[in-house]
């Protein structure tokens, strides 16, 4: 049996994002604590609760799985699963989020698993300020991760997200480094989530702003999910907007999430979830059902501005 999700207010359902693990080898200043997190031991989502999740939720309509994490790429299986979940007809593309550290050792082992495309976390391309961001981490294996996605012919876009601790230095740059490189970049506005409560962030208007006094900017005049593109003047790639905070995009999306223990949240704002691995335990055969009336009950719009409704860390609920 397969379906379409399409909830109350027209939205199709069919990207899944899955966080793989809580644990991260850097400590983004917005996203984790210095002293890191406690990892996930014995609740850590495991290969075959993935693959067997896949099955369920491809036959409710899923097209495109993006796994996330904390860092995805310190899973060791992660080529295994994603050959598993290539074995699905439905599954139209694979893709990965990951900070970039181990992506040169990881590349070619995941494209021939099946991987799509890459996103890459990347706030800044000057190596003092990047590692002031991570809190220690290296700009080069980054940059030579992102070199190889190319000559591999793996699709990649970049994800920065523009604060206090940047400024508008960093988005002079990072744009210079993603137009020059032909690979499309995402600003995403900073969420009130974690350690990102206690930091500034620029607004999306106020970064298209700062771009417009060097580039000319064309908006593409259509959302891509949740995105916003533009096309530059002179260059091959765009520039996209990811605004949750000052343009809420929340009749466009069409995602729910899974987290590293195995739960699914229907928004990234939302307080409520419910256990997949009760669901997988229980061999029921209403499980689709259950999860498509979870699903259907989507959020009109984000959380964000009421008091105390996020609890977890960004690394927790898989970004």
């Amino acid at each position: 049996m397969k379906c379409n999700m399409v909830d109350k207010l027209g939205r199709t359902i069919d990207y899944l994002r899955i966080s793989l693990t809580e644990r991260c080898n850097l400590r983004c200043m917005y996203c984790m604590p210095e002293w890191g997190c406690e990892e996930v031991k014995n609740d850590e989502i495991r290969a075959g609760e993935v693959v067997a999740l896949v099955d369920i939720f491809r036959k409710l309509g899923i097209k495109k799985i993006r796994f996330t994490g904390g860092e995805p790429l310190l899973r060791e299986d992660l080529g295994e699963i994603i050959r598993e979940v290539k074995k699905f007809p439905e599954i139209e593309e694979i893709c990965l989020t990951t900070n970039g550290i181990l992506l040169e050792n990881k590349i070619e082992e995941l494209k021939n698993a099946g991987l799509n495309r890459v996103n890459v976390s990347l706030d800044s391309v000057d190596v003092d300020e990047y590692k002031k961001i991570t809190r220690g981490g290296d700009l080069n294996r980054v940059l030579r991760g992102i070199e190889l996605c190319k000559k591999l012919d793996v699709k990649v876009k970049l994800n920065g997200v523009m604060t206090n601790l940047t400024g508008k230095r960093a988005i002079y740059s990072l744009g210079e480094y993603a137009l020059e490189n032909k690979i499309d970049l995402r600003f995403i506005e900073l969420m009130p989530i974690g350690c990102g409560k206690d930091l500034k962030g620029y607004s999306g208007e106020d970064i298209l702003e700062i771009l417009r006094k060097k580039y000319t900017l064309r908006d593409l005049d259509h959302l891509e999910g949740t995105s916003r593109y533009f096309s530059v003047d002179g260059y091959h790639s765009r520039i996209g907007f990811i605004n949750p905070m000052s343009q809420c995009f929340c009749k466009s999306c069409n995602r729910v999430r899974i987290t590293a223990d195995c739960n699914m949240k229907r928004c990234l704002s939302a307080d409520d979830k419910i256990s997949l691995r009760e669901i997988l335990q229980s061999k029921s055969e209403d499980s689709l059902l259950y999860i498509k009336e979870y699903l259907l009950g989507k959020n009109e719009e984000n959380s964000f501005f009421k008091d105390n409704v996020i609890r977890e860390k960004m690394n927790e609920i898989g970004g």
